[in-house]
Protein backbone atom coordinates (compact mmCIF):
# COMPACT_ATOMS: atom_id res chain seq x y z
CA UNK A 1 0.00 0.00 0.00
CA UNK A 2 1.22 3.30 -1.05
CA UNK A 3 2.03 5.52 1.93
CA UNK A 4 1.07 9.27 1.66
CA UNK A 5 0.99 12.50 3.31
CA UNK A 6 -1.71 14.04 4.98
CA UNK A 7 -2.40 16.98 3.05
CA UNK A 8 -2.03 14.67 -0.46
CA UNK A 9 -4.91 12.73 1.05
CA UNK A 10 -6.80 15.43 1.61
CA UNK A 11 -6.17 17.14 -1.77
CA UNK A 12 -6.63 13.97 -3.65
CA UNK A 13 -10.16 13.61 -2.11
CA UNK A 14 -11.00 17.76 -2.30
CA UNK A 15 -10.13 16.59 -6.01
CA UNK A 16 -12.55 13.17 -6.08
CA UNK A 17 -14.06 11.38 -3.07
CA UNK A 18 -12.50 8.21 -2.76
CA UNK A 19 -9.70 8.64 -4.52
CA UNK A 20 -6.85 8.72 -2.19
CA UNK A 21 -8.43 5.50 -0.44
CA UNK A 22 -7.92 4.01 -4.27
CA UNK A 23 -4.18 5.38 -4.18
CA UNK A 24 -3.63 3.47 -0.86
CA UNK A 25 -5.09 -0.12 -1.78
CA UNK A 26 -8.42 0.37 0.08
CA UNK A 27 -10.18 -0.83 -3.04
CA UNK A 28 -13.58 -1.41 -1.52
CA UNK A 29 -13.73 1.70 0.26
CA UNK A 30 -12.48 3.43 -2.20
CA UNK A 31 -15.01 2.62 -5.00
CA UNK A 32 -17.92 2.77 -3.32
CA UNK A 33 -16.86 6.48 -1.86
CA UNK A 34 -16.39 7.10 -5.45
CA UNK A 35 -20.09 5.29 -6.78
CA UNK A 36 -21.56 7.23 -3.91
CA UNK A 37 -20.41 10.69 -5.48
CA UNK A 38 -21.16 9.99 -8.74
CA UNK A 39 -24.82 8.58 -7.50
CA UNK A 40 -25.38 11.83 -5.15
CA UNK A 41 -24.04 13.72 -7.89
CA UNK A 42 -25.81 12.68 -10.94
CA UNK A 43 -28.89 12.49 -8.88
CA UNK A 44 -29.09 15.55 -7.71
CA UNK A 45 -28.00 17.46 -10.38
CA UNK A 46 -24.90 19.23 -8.66
CA UNK A 47 -22.61 19.55 -11.32
CA UNK A 48 -25.08 21.97 -13.06
CA UNK A 49 -25.55 23.80 -9.88
CA UNK A 50 -22.12 24.17 -9.83
CA UNK A 51 -21.94 25.61 -13.63
CA UNK A 52 -25.47 28.00 -12.76
CA UNK A 53 -23.96 29.18 -9.81
CA UNK A 54 -20.11 30.43 -11.51
CA UNK A 55 -22.32 32.02 -14.24
CA UNK A 56 -24.33 34.32 -11.50
CA UNK A 57 -27.51 32.21 -12.44
CA UNK A 58 -28.51 31.36 -9.23
CA UNK A 59 -31.76 30.99 -9.68
CA UNK A 60 -31.20 28.21 -11.98
CA UNK A 61 -29.22 26.62 -9.87
CA UNK A 62 -31.83 26.56 -7.16
CA UNK A 63 -34.62 24.83 -9.96
CA UNK A 64 -32.19 22.24 -11.14
CA UNK A 65 -31.00 20.75 -7.99
CA UNK A 66 -32.57 17.80 -6.37
CA UNK A 67 -32.17 18.81 -2.64
CA UNK A 68 -33.08 15.24 -1.47
CA UNK A 69 -30.58 13.51 -3.14
CA UNK A 70 -27.90 16.57 -2.58
CA UNK A 71 -28.32 16.92 1.42
CA UNK A 72 -26.16 13.54 1.61
CA UNK A 73 -23.23 14.44 -0.36
CA UNK A 74 -21.68 16.83 2.71
CA UNK A 75 -21.34 14.47 4.72
CA UNK A 76 -20.24 11.70 2.03
CA UNK A 77 -17.84 14.13 0.98
CA UNK A 78 -16.00 14.79 4.15
CA UNK A 79 -15.99 11.85 5.49
CA UNK A 80 -14.11 10.56 2.80
CA UNK A 81 -11.65 13.46 3.31
CA UNK A 82 -11.30 12.89 6.94
CA UNK A 83 -10.60 9.06 6.11
CA UNK A 84 -7.82 9.98 3.99
CA UNK A 85 -6.68 12.22 6.18
CA UNK A 86 -6.54 9.82 9.69
CA UNK A 87 -5.06 6.84 7.24
CA UNK A 88 -2.01 9.58 7.18
CA UNK A 89 -2.07 11.11 10.03
CA UNK A 90 -0.11 9.87 13.20
CA UNK A 91 -1.21 7.39 15.49
CA UNK A 92 -1.00 9.56 18.48
CA UNK A 93 -2.98 12.84 16.90
CA UNK A 94 -6.16 12.75 18.61
CA UNK A 95 -9.45 14.28 17.69
CA UNK A 96 -8.69 15.04 14.39
CA UNK A 97 -12.55 13.82 13.48
CA UNK A 98 -13.42 17.27 14.73
CA UNK A 99 -12.66 19.90 12.21
CA UNK A 100 -14.36 17.24 9.62
CA UNK A 101 -18.07 16.34 11.39
CA UNK A 102 -18.51 20.29 11.96
CA UNK A 103 -17.82 20.69 8.56
CA UNK A 104 -19.94 18.26 7.27
CA UNK A 105 -23.06 19.88 9.98
CA UNK A 106 -22.60 23.16 9.19
CA UNK A 107 -22.18 22.65 5.11
CA UNK A 108 -25.54 20.42 5.47
CA UNK A 109 -27.35 23.18 7.50
CA UNK A 110 -25.67 26.14 4.62
CA UNK A 111 -27.76 23.68 2.22
CA UNK A 112 -30.79 23.53 4.00
CA UNK A 113 -31.07 27.36 4.83
CA UNK A 114 -29.71 28.63 1.33
CA UNK A 115 -32.77 29.32 -0.66
CA UNK A 116 -33.69 31.47 2.33
CA UNK A 117 -30.80 33.34 2.84
CA UNK A 118 -29.54 37.00 1.41
CA UNK A 119 -26.15 38.36 2.58
CA UNK A 120 -26.04 42.33 1.38
CA UNK A 121 -28.51 41.67 -0.85
CA UNK A 122 -27.03 39.23 -2.12
CA UNK A 123 -28.06 35.47 -2.04
CA UNK A 124 -25.51 33.49 -2.69
CA UNK A 125 -27.68 30.18 -3.10
CA UNK A 126 -27.09 26.28 -2.89
CA UNK A 127 -23.64 26.09 -3.96
CA UNK A 128 -21.61 29.30 -2.51
CA UNK A 129 -23.48 29.71 0.47
CA UNK A 130 -22.91 25.93 1.89
CA UNK A 131 -19.05 26.84 1.07
CA UNK A 132 -19.03 29.47 2.84
CA UNK A 133 -21.26 27.88 6.18
CA UNK A 134 -17.63 24.95 5.94
CA UNK A 135 -15.80 28.40 7.78
CA UNK A 136 -17.28 28.51 11.35
CA UNK A 137 -17.44 24.52 11.09
CA UNK A 138 -14.00 24.04 10.62
CA UNK A 139 -13.11 26.91 12.57
CA UNK A 140 -15.53 25.39 15.71
CA UNK A 141 -14.27 21.78 15.18
CA UNK A 142 -10.47 23.37 15.21
CA UNK A 143 -11.32 25.24 18.41
CA UNK A 144 -12.77 22.24 20.47
CA UNK A 145 -9.78 20.03 18.80
CA UNK A 146 -7.72 21.91 20.58
CA UNK A 147 -9.18 22.55 23.51
CA UNK A 148 -9.86 18.73 24.33
CA UNK A 149 -5.94 17.98 23.19
CA UNK A 150 -5.22 20.53 26.00
CA UNK A 151 -7.64 19.78 28.69
CA UNK A 152 -6.78 15.34 27.94
CA UNK A 153 -3.31 15.98 27.28
CA UNK A 154 -1.62 15.36 30.31
CA UNK A 155 -3.91 12.03 31.08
Amino acid sequence: MKKMSRLEAVLWNIAFPGFSQLLTGHYLKGVLLVALEFLMNVNSHFNQAIMYSFLGEIEKAEAVLNYQWLMFYPCVYLFSLWDGYRMAMPKEEKYSFLPFVFSAYFVTVGLMVSPKVTIFHIHPGPVFLPMMFLIPGLLIGFLIKYTLSRKFHNE
